[in-house]
């Protein structure tokens, strides 16, 4: 506490904790004996107004106390705080929540924004787009293609899966609307798998534009006509990765004996290559140019990149960890007991999940696991990611929450997710549909500058062949089976985290950042359906039939528009 002097009398005047004064030299002239007396003598209105004075001042402090504390925490200024946010006990999932989004901050956030200058020695090594060859997006029709008049009958489609799974299914079911000269009702979505989400169409899709962009390929119809909703329809489900021949000799048919089809299944049911070309780019014009996310969720999309953006380049890492995929793939690594039961459990129950059996170390071994977030944060340091890169997390709920975040978050701070980027008021429309909180990532991923997976699946292929049609940056796919054993030697010692592992993963990687390149055929020597599930999707590479190399290739790197006007 300071001790101010009262000027020119070289006395010293003190204050203590009770807002009382003192004169040291009075008090160094007095005797013990004489302060007792004093204080015998002291009138008993004086206690009572120090006891009160002692209260005041007590209640003083405790007040500054608390709101000091109570504005720190929740403060949106300073994105090392609430990052640090992830250490809480509480919440298993507070790492992606912020009370007030970072945008809402008068002053720049305090963690330095990230150099994505060419000029930087890091540019070409972890940040340059692949090459693009000169190759740019080609969908238009041949010119002896023509527009539909008389379909034959209506097609009903019951999409089944997650949003990639229903998006790249409703492409397809175009194409074949278009083989059989069929009318297509606007598609049912899933509502009764794992999800539960009850959205429909034109909650996810701007369905208006999705009839409108088609009108000169296929007819396209809200609802099947009051006059049919009686009749009789054929219930189908269209053989998987099918041909032009089947479609046409089999399922065409089908119009003699049915005024209405109905697809049961959406999923892969067309062939990844063998398809005229016509075809194939109406595959590409729909699921690149006529599917488009409803106006609301691309807006709010728009915000949550721009708002990744103000922190300069970013990576988007879809982390496959999430309940369902866990179960559904049986890998437990790094798990507890009780959650790879819980699992097991989930696994068992689950009557549309054909593989109940799994030896979660097989799998692993053989590359089959999604990356745990401890494994993509050794992976992405091997890179040479440096500590303060922004990174948005492209994933539903994280199992097991903060325990298993907290070494990822170790290594990258700077861990961001729709949740941190926007307010609790700007997602409450879409926070009860997981369908359309995907399509919000999907978003984000599709406009990051490097976008990174952990597992291979749907969401995973669709965001690359996106970010392939539209030249966008670098896509990189890690080696899991290679990985798996590097990050097993780390875990017994006989390797250890450097400039050799960093070697091995950069050369492991050479050749997996999304270059262009044709798409892959089957694996050779498999057969029947082994053999088309070898194949490259087609949605995860379109290349050639929808990207045509121009005359002279350009010199400079062609960024196409994820939201054209």
């Amino acid at each position: 506490m300071s001790t101010p002097r009262v000027r020119g009398s070289g006395r010293k005047i003190s204050i203590n904790l009770l807002g009382e004064f003192s004169d040291s030299a009075s008090l160094s002239s007095s005797s013990p004996k004489g302060l007792m007396q004093k204080r015998r003598n002291v009138p008993l209105i004086i206690l009572l107004r120090r006891f009160l004075g002692a209260t005041v001042f007590s209640i003083a402090i405790t007040c500054f106390f608390f709101v000091h504390v109570h504005v720190s925490t929740t403060s949106p200024t300073d994105h090392n705080q609430f990052n640090e946010k992830i250490h809480t006990s509480r919440d298993l999932q507070s790492w992606t929540r912020e009370l007030a989004p970072p945008h809402l901050s008068k002053t720049s956030p305090s963690t330095p924004k990230l150099n994505d200058s060419r000029e930087d020695p890091d540019y070409e090594k972890l940040w340059k787009p692949p090459p693009n060859h000169g190759f740019l997006p080609c969908t238009k029709p041949t010119p002896n293609y023509t527009t539909p008049e008389n379909t034959r009958g209506y097609l009903l489609v019951h999409t089944n899966g997650g949003l990639n799974q229903m998006r790249t299914g409703i492409c397809d079911m175009v194409a074949i609307a278009r083989m059989i000269n069929a009318t297509l009702v606007i598609p049912e979505l899933d509502k009764k798998s794992f999800w539960h989400d009850n959205s429909n169409f034109s909650d996810i899709f701007d369905e208006k534009r999705f009839i409108s962009s088609l009108a000169n390929d296929i007819k396209i119809i809200k609802k099947l006509p009051k006059d049919l909703a009686n009749e009789t329809k054929m219930v189908k489900q269209f053989k998987s990765w099918s041909g032009m021949d089947y479609y046409q000799n089999e399922i065409a048919t089908l119009w003699d004996y049915f005024e209405v089809i109905k697809a049961s299944k959406s999923d892969s049911r067309l062939a990844n290559n063998n398809l005229p070309p016509d075809i194939q780019k109406l595959r590409c014009r729909t699921c690149y140019e006529a599917l488009r996310f409803s106006p609301r969720i691309e807006q709010m999309g728009k915000i949550l990149v721009e708002r990744m953006r103000s922190f300069g380049p970013y990576i988007a890492l879809h982390l496959r960890y999430e309940k369902d995929m866990l179960a559904f793939s049986g890998c437990t690594h790094g798990l507890s007991t009780s959650e790879a039961e819980e699992l097991r459990i989930i696994r068992e129950n689950t009557n549309y999940w054909k593989r109940k059996h799994i030896d979660p170390n097989e799998e692993r071994s053989k590359g089959f696991c999604p990356l745990t977030p401890k494994e993509v944060g050794i992976f992405l340091s091997a890179l040479g990611y440096p500590r303060k890169t922004p990174i948005y997390i492209a994933a539903g709920e994280i199992y097991g929450g903060e325990s298993h975040m907290t070494e990822l978050l170790s290594r990258y701070p700077f861990l961001m997710s729709k949740e941190k980027l926007a307010s609790v008021a700007e997602l409450e429309p879409f926070s009860n549909h997981a369908t359309q909180m995907a399509a919000l990532d999907y978003i984000v991923s599709v406009e990051s500058d490097v976008f990174v997976h952990s597992y291979p699946g749907n969401m995973a292929r669709a965001v690359e062949g996106h970010r392939r049609f539209l030249g966008r940056g670098r896509t990189i796919s890690p080696d899991r089976k290679a990985l798996v054993r590097l990050f097993d030697k780390l875990a017994i010692g006989s390797m250890v985290e450097g400039k050799k592992l960093s070697n091995i993963v950069n050369d492991l990687h050479k050749g997996r950042v999304g270059l262009l390149r044709k798409r892959k055929g089957p694996i050779h020597g498999t057969k029947g359906v082994d053999r088309f599930r070898s194949e490259e999707t087609f949605y995860a590479n379109p290349l050639p039939d929808c990207l045509c190399r121009t005359e002279s290739p350009p010199t400079h790197h062609v960024k196409q528009n994820l939201f054209p006007s």
